[in-house]
């Protein structure tokens, strides 16, 4: 089917310089998860994580294993132990996570600290057009992955015991600041658009200061679907996830409305009823349904946000680029959407701010 990737379709051989001793993970994970024995068989699945992950496949059970990359990293970067413990945390949720096992942070084992959690069977679906799908499928799978956000964003992170997972309060003040930094620490050319975003944001941020758990990255291509059935059956990519503003997500997530296929993969100016894919109206009224919201003042400035957000990524990619150091195959194709991101972004603030 088109548009479309089973999880095993995705994996590889192991690269050379992600290699570990199988032997070695046996032994560690036999006494500590019931009913794992070996042989293992360890591929590796591909794709741009910062975080080598691997499919593990036993007699009886199919694990993933994430591990931090070898060599010399930043203190802050490829937490691990940061996505194991928001993972644990929601598997006592109603938001579909994989099953976690066990985190190990002694690096003797397998020469990175690494999280095993379960293999998850279902389907990848990276464009938000959904090719190949019935209208009917369309529209089940935007609905529960409206619905899963909408579960995330109600949980009680308090409860949960994460009230120390990121900072409650100011979260766009603060986001501001770090893409802001990062962007001029990369800028290669001047983009007008972002030039402006950078004047009109700070003095835009509504006051709506709300705090959830925020996935950071929460789009169709990080979920699962069901093998057969139009649903989400896991979330995955947790690795930014933080304590921030509910909205930011929601954004993020219904960004594709604003983009065209061609240049930024989303689904502006398509049949989206031909398609079955809910409207952004609709799907903003199905969100506020299912979290109590009345309605989403300042709509315009959480997604223009966002890809302010995406064009200071892509403009780091492009710095990689330009210094030499980018290792990504697709990494100036990724740093180039810079510049039309900005501009796709700016245009929606000329067009929907008062």
């Amino acid at each position: 089917m088109a548009g479309e990737t089973t999880l095993t379709s995705d994996t590889i051989e192991v690269r050379e310089t992600h290699r570990f001793d199988i032997a070695a993970l046996e032994r560690y994970l036999s006494p500590r998860i019931p009913g794992f024995g070996g042989p293992v068989t360890v591929r590796q699945f591909q794709g741009g994580q910062s975080n080598p992950t691997y499919y593990l496949g036993t007699r009886d059970r199919e694990y993933v294993l994430r591990r931090k990359p070898p060599g010399k990293l930043l203190p802050s970067a490829h937490a691990v132990d940061r996505e194991y413990r928001i993972l644990t945390a929601l598997g006592r949720t109603d938001v579909p996570v994989p099953k976690t096992y066990v985190l190990c942070e002694d690096a003797e084992v397998i020469g990175t600290a690494f999280y095993v959690m379960d293999w998850v069977r279902g389907r990848i679906m990276v464009d938000p057009l959904l090719p190949g799908l019935t209208p009917p499928e369309r529209s089940a799978i935007y609905d529960s992955m409206n619905d899963v956000l909408a579960r995330l964003h109600r949980v009680d992170w308090q409860g949960l015991g994460l009230a120390d997972f990121g900072r409650p309060g100011n979260y766009f003040a603060r986001q501001f600041h770090r893409w802001s930094q990062q962007y001029r620490a990369s800028e290669t050319e001047r983009i007008e658009a972002m030039e402006r975003f950078m004047e009109w944001l700070p003095d835009h941020i509504p006051s709506d200061d709300l705090t959830t758990i925020v996935h950071g990255d929460f789009r169709l291509g990080n979920v699962i679907i069901h093998p057969s059935e139009p649903r989400v059956v896991a979330v995955l990519d947790w690795e930014i996830s933080t304590l921030g503003h509910p909205l930011a997500d929601l954004a993020y997530n219904a960004m594709s409305y604003h983009l065209e296929p061609d240049i930024l993969g989303g689904v502006l100016g398509q049949d989206l009823k031909a398609l079955g894919i809910p409207t952004e109206e609709e799907y903003l009224a199905a969100y506020c349904r299912r979290t109590g919201r009345d309605d989403i003042p300042d709509w315009s400035f959480y997604v223009a946000f966002s890809m302010f957000r995406l064009a200071a990524i892509a403009q780091g990619i492009m710095g990689r680029v330009i210094a030499g150091t980018a290792n990504d195959a697709n990494a100036r194709a990724r740093g180039e959407r810079a510049r039309p991101m900005a501009e796709a972004g700016w245009r929606l603030v000329e067009q929907r701010a008062p």
